[in-house]
This record gives structure tokens, C-alpha cells and sequence, in this order.
């Protein structure tokens, strides 16, 4: 029987930077993970080839634009299978990126499903049904992620009524796709087939979508969409669904009561949120206790309560983000070799990856409200902004908050062109708990998009420049 110094079940996001990392500082590692490709959910059917498939779109809609700028382009067209063939490309790049770096830092893939069969043992089924036994002297880390939410009342099939995963890949252009669920993923998913030709009409429980993120700029985004033709239909849920020859009847009723509807698709996207990925991973037999909402419970070095028994990233409480569980995965890894590991939680982005992006780090007006923090907030448009302007890219706005007395920065949300690469300045500052002065008296290149969050923070104590 091999013996690790530490075991990891799963080799996504939160599985495989640990690995590494726990390499780097001289332990000997192994990984367990039945995928063809390292990399997990996030690589193999989720954030990776979901923005291969956004990018890809991004240039078909900025190519039928480009008469705006001076520049005549003609019969600019989707080719569907050329834009598979671009998200598998990419993929499969990233997947041998990660099998090199186990291989360059030493860190032992075993290839199947792991289970515990005990605090300090893992049982690995391979494909074949054979079981390899092996023991980890230090720790054995449930690395095990997230899968998709059922939704009863419409059963995915993968085929007409798709998850995230489906909708990476459908055979054909929709004429209407139905998005059950307006967070992250079924925006972004309902972005790319928008943009390829689709008719998308969002299905949302509540009463605003991107739930979570600040009220304000969510409701903006709502608005970018509409213009893009994007419909939403807040305020519903569905209720049945019964497969036809063209396609999918939905029954929709109003979240509160009242009259049903019937909406008609020809593809379904179920995209209601995420749980805990705890199934077959042997925690019941071992009597690791699992939380109210069936995650992973673990104190603050994230042990669980059976010793020598760890778990990290989506299959614990928190946000479902893959730099989350990277963070605390990384952080484990040092706290197991001796060292001090760290994350904060205060400081961790999030990011919508439509068009404009909307990103976010720290907390949102409704959060500070509701905590009654004493709060100034200072506001920016990108139509004032050069350099969107000159993209043609002016929507979205940043807004800056921060403490009515210190002038520290508690929260940024933009929305806007690279949102998603713009608020690193901010969750930086705050990460060294800067005020937004700080900012505002930075000297910010001319012209940038990164002026807009430079202006917001002089918006702060009401001295904008450009506006």
C-alpha cells in the first residue's frame, strides 16, 4: 500500500494547487481524480470553456460592429462547430498544463474515484473496477467541488433540458432557449447563444438577478441585457414542463401565486445554483458532519471533526468561486507543512463574465446598511471615461464605498468593459485596507478604463475631475 504525506480527493480548482503547492514544501502528494483531464468541474465543463465560448462571441458581435470604427468587414457569421472546436482547443491545452505541472513538481495523479475508507485511508476505483489502497500519514483533503442543482419540476435529460454542462456544447443554435435562473451561469451561458442568434428568456425566482452582488449595479446589468434582447421574467418560477416535437413547454407561475403561463422552447438551460458534491465520498461511514445545507462543516484550519480529515473550497460553506477554493486550498497546504496559511474572505472578487463584465469585492450597499456602517459612496460613469469612449464601450459605471469616518474602502463594484480585470486594483487596496484617498491620489495612466475607478474614489469626497 503507497503511503502520501497527503491525499487529495478531486483535481479541480480546489484539488490541484494544494498538491502543488504542498509539493513546493517537500511532502509527497497524490491527487485522486477520475476525470480524462485534471482541472475539475471549473476546467472540464464550467469556467473555462464557458469563457472560451464567451470570447468567441464577444469578437462575433464586436467583428458586426466594426463599421462604427472605420472598418468594413463583410458577411461577418457564427461557425458553430469552429467555435466548439476553439472551447475544446482550449480545454484540452489547460488540462495537459496541469497534468505537466504534477509532473514538473512531482505530485502522483491517481486516476479513478476516491472514497474514505478511513481517517488516514483512500480507496481509488479505476475505471477497470480494480481498487488501489493508500494512506496519508498527514492529511486526506475532500476536494470533491460542486455539482448543479436539480430543479424537480423540469428534469434534465441533456438533451432538450440541459445543465451548465449541456449548455456548453448544444448541437445547433436555439430559436429560444429558456433560462431557468438568472446568477452567474445562466447569464453567461444565455449571453453566448444571444449573441450566436438565440432568442434567451430568463426564468427568476426573485424579484433581481445576480442575487448577492450589489442591488444597484445588478439591476444595471439587467438593463445592458435588455438592450442586448436578452427578457427576463422575474418574480417566476416553473412548474412543469412536458417535451414536445418542437421542444419544451414550460409552466410558469408568479413566485408569490397566481395565474400559470406556458412558455415554449426549443432548449432549456436549468441553471438554479450549486450544492455540495458530498455523494459516494465515504464522509457518512466516517461520520464527518455536514452543515444545515449539506456542505462540509470544518473550523477555521478547515478540519473537519474526525482528525487527519480536511476539507476545502466548494464542498464547504462560502462563495462557490474556483480562486476560493484555490485560496484555501494553497492556505491548507501551508498550515499541514508547519506554516501559516491565510485567506480573506473580505477581499475575494467576483466576477459576471456578460458584456459589459460585472465584478465586485467587498461589501454591498445593502450589506452595510444592514450592519448600519456609516458609509460614503462615490460613483463614476464609463461614458466619461477616454478610453471607452474610444472603444465604444461607454456602459457601466464603478462605484467606490467606504467608511463615512477612516475613508477605508469596503466594497468596489463595476460594471463595465474588463471589469473583471479592473477590480484587482481594488480587492489590492483593500487586501492592504487602503482608503479611498489612497486611489484617488494614484497616479492612473491616460487614457485607461482604470481612471474610471480613480474618479469613483474622488467621487467619494465629491472632487471628480471628469465629470
Amino acid at each position: 500500500m503507497a503511503t502520501y504525506d497527503i491525499v487529495i480527493i478531486g483535481g479541480g480548482p480546489g484539488g490541484y494547487p494544494p498538491a502543488i503547492r504542498a509539493s513546493q514544501l517537500g511532502m509527497k502528494v497524490a491527487v485522486v481524480e477520475e476525470r480524462e483531464l485534471l482541472g475539475g468541474t471549473c476546467l472540464n465543463i464550467g469556467c473555462i470553456p464557458s469563457k472560451a465560448l464567451l470570447q468567441s462571441t464577444e469578437r462575433l458581435v464586436g467583428a458586426q460592429h466594426l463599421a462604427a470604427f472605420g472598418v468594413l468587414a463583410d458577411n461577418v457569421r457564427a461557425d458553430l462547430p469552429g467555435v466548439m472546436a476553439h472551447k475544446i482547443k482550449v480545454v484540452g491545452e489547460l488540462g495537459a498544463g496541469v497534468s505537466y505541472l504534477f509532473k514538473k513538481n512531482g505530485v502522483t495523479w491517481l486516476k479513478g474515484r476516491g472514497r474514505l475508507i478511513a481517517a488516514d485511508r483512500v480507496a481509488v476505483t479505476k475505471a477497470d473496477g480494480a481498487v488501489e489502497e493508500v494512506t496519508a500519514s498527514r492529511a486526506v483533503i475532500i476536494a470533491t467541488g460542486s455539482e448543479a442543482m436539480p430543479l424537480p419540476s423540469v428534469p434534465v435529460d441533456e438533451r432538450r433540458i440541459v445543465s451548465s454542462a449541456g449548455a456548453l456544447s448544444l448541437p445547433e443554435i436555439p430559436k429560444r432557449l429558456v433560462v431557468a435562473g438568472g446568477g452567474y451561469v445562466g447569464l453567461e451561458l444565455g449571453s453566448v447563444w444571444l449573441r450566436l442568434g438565440a432568442e434567451v428568456v430568463v426564468v427568476e425566482f426573485m424579484d433581481r438577478i445576480a442575487a448577492g452582488l450589489d442591488a444597484e449595479m445588478a439591476a444595471a446589468l439587467q438593463k445592458v441585457l435588455e438592450k442586448q434582447g436578452m427578457t427576463f421574467r422575474l418574480q417566476h418560477k416553473v412548474v412543469g414542463c412536458r417535451q414536445t416535437d418542437a421542444g419544451v413547454s414550460l409552466d410558469l407561475e408568479p413566485s408569490a401565486g397566481g395565474d400559470a403561463m406556458q412558455l415554449d422552447a426549443d432548449y432549456v438551460l436549468v441553471s438554479i445554483g450549486r450544492r455540495a458534491m458530498t455523494a459516494g465520498v465515504g464522509l457518512d461511514d466516517l461520520g464527518v458532519r455536514l452543515d444545515e445545507k449539506g456542505r462540509v462543516a470544518v473550523d477555521e484550519r478547515f478540519q473537519t471533526n474526525v482528525p487527519g480529515v480536511y476539507a476545502i473550497g466548494d464542498v464547504i460553506g462560502g462563495l462557490m468561486l474556483a480562486h476560493k477554493a484555490e485560496e484555501e486550498g494553497i492556505a491548507l497546504a501551508e498550515m499541514l507543512a508547519g506554516g501559516y496559511g491565510h485567506v480573506n474572505y473580505g477581499t475575494i472578487p467576483a466576477v459576471v463574465y456578460t458584456w459589459p463584465e460585472l465584478a465586485s469585492v467587498g461589501r454591498t450597499e445593502e450589506e452595510l446598511k444592514a450592519a448600519g456602517v456609516d458609509y460614503r459612496a462615490g460613483k463614476f460613469p464609463f461614458s466619461a471615461n477616454a478610453m471607452a469612449k474610444a472603444r465604444l464601450e461607454n456602459e457601466g459605471v464603478v462605484k467606490v464605498l467606504a467608511d463615512a469616518k477612516t475613508d477605508e474602502i469596503l466594497g468596489v463594484h463595476i460594471l463595465g468593459p474588463d471589469a473583471g480585470s479592473l477590480i484587482h486594483e481594488a480587492a489590492v487596496a483593500m487586501e492592504f485596507r487602503a482608503a479611498s484617498e489612497d486611489i484617488a491620489r494614484t497616479s492612473h495612466a491616460h487614457p485607461t478604463l482604470s481612471e474610471a475607478l480613480r474618479e469613483a474614489c474622488l467621487a467619494v469626497d465629491k472632487r471628480t475631475i471628469n465629470l
